[in-house]
């Protein structure tokens, strides 16, 4: 897909959604409660993407200034009888 045709895809898809933020007042309840849920479902989704993104980017790049002991190896060796 082109950048055009993706950015005419994104405008479309925001269109309609302040059309029906347009028609919202007017409707019915359960149209209401469904929008609120369908809203709610999307927040929580990226919300939760953004703290997982956060917490793997600090543990993985050593952004607390210490150095990461899961990735260094540790030799095991026998027990001598």
């Amino acid at each position: 897909m082109s950048s055009e045709g993706f950015l005419k895809e994104v405008q479309t898809i925001g269109e309609k959604f302040l059309l029906k933020l347009q028609k919202l007042p007017k409707a019915d309840p359960v149209e209401i409660v469904s929008f609120c849920v369908v809203l709610l479902f999307i927040v929580t989704v990226l919300v939760l993407m953004i703290i997982a993104c956060g917490c793997c980017c600090y543990s993985c790049c050593s952004c607390d200034g210490r150095p990461d002991h899961r990735r260094r190896k540790i030799q095991v060796r026998p027990v001598a009888r």
